[in-house]
């Protein structure tokens, strides 16, 4: 056996031995209905509070709600939830609970609560820090190192009287295989926090934190159906985590929250922001600010960008986001994406200067997942072949967007990537003035994605799927994902009306996601999986996209979204 499997099954194993321990000792402790004559309710009331009412609930002393029993019943939907999506890497649940009775016996002394996140079950990506365990992010030779540090974002919730229970996965790797989309397991959870999607919106977890370079935030967020925030980078620490780039800073790595609500999301922020201890010290003080909204907004939104067209559903999605806000008294104009083009050239060539040499430097002999082919091979091809390539697919292919990214997608000299870094700061300054200062907008209301999700292996020639994310990586704005709406079978096929409508794109990615055999679109298959909307802010306006995202949430209304709503739709009965 080669040594890579001996690594991944070493470590499965040791999953599955704390997933044992943990639902023995919850399903035990959930058996109890009531102490000393008091009724206490059942697990599935605990678990379809969000974070804030957590927190609420055991400060107002309420019976039954303690840290413990909260830890106890979100750690076994966990259990539910990784059984159904295969979501978890790390178990840290004994741990866990001794805080949680540490907590709870606290507060019996003092009635006080440590702090915001008094008794939450927080649940963390794999790449973050935690003392004691692996963050191998899927890669054997990380595995068997524990951190001998909590990361800086871990600290800062353990402190808040947050519970780390669980640390969750990236959607596809040799140790710990593939997440699945919990509403749909032919399609995938998103990349690259799409463990953390899964999780949430199983209602496995409480409250979590993801990270994003290019959409891996936002792009699991749409893909299962919850809420997040990706912060300007400034705003929240990155120290503490795992880096498979460390010192690229050509795009720069945001981390930032994952919840059930936009309750969730801003109880986080107003943790994180601007909050570092002695690991960062380049992070700017600038702590969570209240900020008082205009009663009229203006939005600026579109539903289609220059590199894909966007599927019905995610039109549909942006389309009845804005009839929501107009509704509610609100202005959205519709508007053009200067030069996206040029934007996500600028992207692609950041992002392969390197030929990713540091991202393959930590596989070793791990098996290349064929979504990686890309990138591979296309940075280092040589500069003749390059242009050969390019010139095929522009002249056979009829594709010039394609043509013009496979130019752009190659290593570069340290002079070539100053020049290029150069150009994203032009960008940057063109899209202030020709978006936000030309039209005044308050925000943008855009798609995550193309498509609702994708099925598995589609990353493999679907490329330019993560452009409407990667354009704001670029321009760093700060941007909050709020679920719309999820695929009607009958009202997202593909009609003449649609087909009709705006530019293609990429025909070869226009081909494989709409057309040819068995395309990578079908509202049928697709039938209930979410889709989200983008609600992107001004630079340093992070604070105003969480009202903004509070103002879209409440102008759609109940739509099937939040705590309760996969365990309903599976049938699972909580309290059993």
């Amino acid at each position: 056996m080669p040594n890579w499997k001996k690594v991944v099954s070493l470590k499965r194993a040791e999953r599955a031995a704390r997933l044992k321990t943990l639902m023995t000792t919850s399903a035990v402790a959930c058996e109890k209905s009531d102490v000393g004559g008091k009724v206490l309710p059942p697990a599935h009331e605990l678990i379809q509070a969000n974070a804030s009412q957590i927190v609420q609930h055991i400060k107002n002393g309420d019976p039954g709600w303690t840290a413990e029993r909260v830890l106890l019943a979100f750690a076994r939907q966990a259990v539910r939830a990784h059984e159904a999506t295969n979501c978890l890497t790390e178990v840290m649940f004994e741990e866990a609970l001794q805080e949680a009775r540490t907590l709870d016996r606290d507060f019996a002394r003092t009635k006080t609560i440590k702090g915001p996140l008094h008794g939450v079950p927080v649940s963390f990506k794999d790449l973050y820090k935690i003392k004691g365990y692996d963050y191998s992010v899927g890669f054997t030779r990380f595995c068997g190192k524990p951190s001998d540090e909590d990361g800086e974002l871990v600290s800062q919730v353990r402190a808040a009287g947050g519970i780390p229970f669980v640390k969750t996965n990236v959607p596809q790797n040799p140790v710990f295989g593939r997440t699945v989309n919990p509403w749909s397991p032919a399609h995938t959870s998103g990349g690259s926090s799409g463990g953390e999607g899964a999780l949430l919106a199983c209602d496995g977890s409480a409250l979590g934190f993801g990270s994003d370079i290019g959409g891996s935030l936002r792009i699991p967020t749409s893909y299962c159906g919850v809420y997040s925030m990706k912060p300007g980078h400034s705003r929240t620490s990155i120290r503490g985590s795992r880096e498979l780039a460390s010192g690229f800073e050509g795009i720069r790595l945001c981390m930032g929250p994952m919840g059930r609500s936009v309750d969730d999301i801003e109880l986080a922020c107003r943790l994180i922001f601007g909050q570092s201890t002695k690991l960062d010290i380049w992070l700017p003080p600038l702590p969570y600010k209240d900020v008082i909204l205009p009663k009229k907004l203006k939005f600026g939104y579109y539903k289609s960008d220059a590199l894909v067209r966007a599927s019905p559903a995610v039109q549909r999605a942006v389309q009845e986001t804005v009839d929501a806000l107009r509704k509610q008294g609100h202005e959205c104009v519709e508007f053009v994406v200067p030069d996206m083009m040029e934007a996500i050239k600028i992207f692609m060539g950041l992002i392969s200067a390197d030929k990713f040499k540091m991202m393959f430097s930590h596989l070793g002999k791990d098996p290349r997942d064929p979504s990686l082919l890309m990138a591979a091979v296309g940075p280092s091809l040589p500069g003749f072949l390059r242009h050969f390539v390019a010139w095929g697919i522009r002249a056979a292919g009829k594709d010039p967007v394609m043509s013009e990214l496979v130019l752009n997608f190659r290593g570069r000299s340290a002079g070539d990537y100053v020049a290029l870094a150069g150009k994203r700061d032009e960008y940057c300054q063109r899209f202030v003035k020709e978006v936000w200062d030309a039209n005044g907008f308050d925000g943008i209301i855009c798609p995550v994605q193309a498509m609702p999700s994708v099925p598995h292996g589609a990353a493999n020639d679907a490329g330019t799927l993560p452009a409407t994310t990667s354009l704001y990586n670029l321009a760093d704005h700060p941007i909050g994902i709020v679920p719309v709406i999820r695929v009607d079978k009958t009202r997202d096929q593909l009609d003449k009306a649609w087909e009709e409508s705006g530019e293609k794109g990429s025909p070869m990615v226009y081909n494989r996601l709409y057309e040819g055999k068995k395309p990578y679109y079908d509202a049928t298959a697709m039938h209930g999986i979410p889709v989200g909307v983008q609600i992107v802010g001004r630079h340093w306006e992070d604070e105003k996209v969480i009202k903004m995202m509070r103002v879209v949430d409440h102008a759609l209304g109940v739509r099937g979204f939040g705590p309760g709503t996969w365990s309903s739709a599976q049938g699972v009965k909580l309290e059993e």
